[in-house]
């Protein structure tokens, strides 16, 4: 197995250049110099500044690959904007890079080897950007990993299968009619509006064995003038559900539910989705195979069973927008603390070794063609 240094030397180069998404730049530029050095056919602005490395293996076999996010999170720290990895990308990225530098000085027997490196997952167009490119295609097995706080999983652990929710968000904007606060009478007031609309929201139901939840995130309403009769609001909500059916239902009551509940006082709604992500859907003999690559590298103990987390991920547009393709997700157990996209958050990078030799294993078992059969 492979030890931590080149991961931890990767690691610490990609956690010093923290980039937003759509400007990893610097990030993209060292990955792509990593891999034409390593051996690998590389094609860079991938969607602005995603990288792929491409591997061809001696006989015929599928098109496999790993996936990696690049992108940083902005913050403001002490009164002072500024960006951080704060979600353990240049971890990802950091894993897979050393993953694909061994896999080029091994070689593989059977089919094509990628390495994906995808911008602007925070974002959450950053999947979709690369796909509607076009060049990714042909991949027929698709592979992530990501970090996980301590609470979910220590140092020694990984699950074979973290399943992410179903996350959307909508956006409602209201028209009422303004008035002299003297005078309601002539006008629609477009705070009464939205308590009916928060009301509404609060009134769906769906079925309670669902995971599932929308909650209101922003309500704006009023000015200046205390004695107006405000006629203009807007709403924010966030949508999770765990099922991708019961997310479409749910986006088609919270639209209803504002839309009628500011009728109930003469006020219009327009409603806009502003964009989320599918929950995941995986390949079951890929999990087992993920499993089995766990335990070769933590042992049995280290195997946790499915984790579920009401927390998205792009990652799962790739097997929507592609039926048939192939997909596992592994949750890597690190230690890390305060919590995710916390401005401090830290782990044991020691435990990036554990993911290399995990990925390491699983490239292995594809590109044998022995345990991907159906």
């Amino acid at each position: 197995m492979l030890g931590t240094e080149r991961v931890k030397e990767i690691y610490s180069m990609l956690h010093e250049i923290p980039e937003p998404g759509f400007q990893e730049y610097k990030t993209g530029s060292f990955i792509a110099t990593t891999l034409t050095h390593a051996g690998y056919e590389v094609q860079t602005e991938v969607a602005g500044t995603g990288v792929i490395g491409t591997l061809h293996g001696t006989d015929a076999g599928p098109v496999f690959a790993l996936r990696a996010d690049m992108d940083a999170l902005q913050h403001v720290v002490d009164g002072k904007e500024c960006i951080i990895h704060s979600c353990g990308h240049d971890a990802h990225s950091a894993m897979v890079l050393a993953v694909a530098e061994e896999v080029a000085k091994r070689g593989i027997r059977c089919g094509t080897f990628k390495v994906v490196f995808q911008p602007a997952e925070e974002t959450l167009f950053g999947a979709l950007r690369m796909i509607e490119t076009g060049k990714l295609d042909d991949i027929e097995i698709l592979l992530g990993i990501h970090l996980r706080p301590e609470q979910e999983a220590k140092r020694g652990q990984a699950t074979p299968a973290l399943y992410h929710g179903a996350s959307y968000i909508i956006e409602a904007n209201i028209a009422g009619a303004t008035a002299h606060g003297a005078r309601p009478h002539l006008g629609v007031n477009v705070i009464d509006a939205a308590a009916a609309v928060v009301n509404a929201i609060n009134a769906i139901h769906m079925n309670p064995v669902e995971s599932w939840s929308v909650k209101v995130t922003k309500l704006h309403a009023g000015g200046a003038s205390l004695n107006a009769i405000p006629d203009q609001a807007s709403l924010a909500f966030d949508l999770r559900s765990q099922d991708n059916t019961v997310m479409e239902q749910l986006i088609e009551k919270v639209q209803a539910a504002v839309e009628h509940g500011a009728a109930t006082v003469g006020a219009k709604a327009a409603v806009t989705i502003k964009g989320g992500v599918p929950a995941a859907v995986y390949d079951v003999p890929l999990i087992e195979m993920a499993r089995k690559s766990i335990a070769k590298v933590l042992g049995e103990k280290g195997v946790l069973d499915t984790i579920i987390t009401p927390g998205g991920e792009d990652f799962h547009f790739f097997a929507q927008k592609k039926p048939g393709l192939r997909a596992a997700y592994i949750g890597l157990g690190c230690d890390l603390s305060p919590g995710l996209h916390h401005p401090a958050m830290k782990f044991d990078t020691d435990a990036l070794a554990d993911g290399v030799n995990i990925l390491l294993d699983m490239v292995d078992q594809i590109g044998r063609l022995e345990e991907i059969k159906r």
